[in-house]
């Protein structure tokens, strides 16, 4: 089997500056260099329940401001996942996010991006999203969803990719980080407010770490 790779995702800038192990979870590309049970052992060759390490997961935003842009984070409040190492298609993703928790990089954006114009925290305190398609894709998976911000739902697709925490053995998916990516324009959603000076795509870069359900 091959080594794990050291990984320090420098890349997530939106997110804590982590290091851990890599662990490339593509079941169709690992499928072709040995048998799913023989690579992950009998105990995982089926779909697997995680449930949010909420400490340490968060949300990451950017937004173009003119020439600079905004960035800040987001609570994560609830990762519900089932992981499928055989079969990408049996895999859920569904996650939560607390709109009233945001902070951002500058102290006026962070009051506005709350406010009534833009997320409209007081209203709709929480955006969620549940995946409905899971494929493999590049080094990591496509997650097809539908978004809900403001109470308006639409679909969206992320890029994931999961990682074994660092600290774990190899072979140990007890512990993992998922890290999923992927972009929005704000104005589907009816947050248009200060558009003259505020682009309207969001990027998303969230980061969760979960913990298999009976360790």
């Amino acid at each position: 089997m091959q080594k794990d790779e050291p990984f320090a995702p420098d890349r997530v800038t939106m997110a804590p500056k982590i290091r851990e192990d890599a662990m490339r979870l593509v079941p169709l590309c690992l499928a072709m260099l040995l048998p799913i049970p023989a690579l992950l052992g009998p105990a995982l060759a089926r779909p697997v329940d995680y449930v949010l390490q909420a400490e340490a997961s968060q949300v990451g935003f950017a937004l173009d401001f003119g020439k600079d842009q905004i960035t800040g984070q987001m609570p994560v409040t609830l990762a519900d996942l089932t992981i499928d190492f055989d079969r990408l298609a049996n895999c859920r993703f569904d996650v939560a996010l607390d709109v009233t928790g945001t902070t951002a990089s500058f102290p006026f954006a962070e009051q506005a991006l709350k406010g009534p114009k833009v997320l409209d925290a007081a209203s709709f305190p929480g955006i969620t999203f549940r995946s409905t398609a899971v494929r493999a894709e590049g080094d990591g998976a496509a997650v097809e969803g539908l978004i809900t911000i403001r109470g308006v739902e639409k679909p969206i697709t992320l890029t994931a990719t999961i990682f074994r925490q660092q600290g774990t053995a190899e072979g140990d998916r007890s512990l993992l980080t998922v890290h999923l990516v992927g972009a929005v324009n704000r104005s589907d959603f009816g947050a248009t407010g200060w558009s003259d000076m505020v682009g309207d795509q969001v990027r998303l870069d969230i980061l969760a770490r979960i913990e298999r359900v009976g360790g």
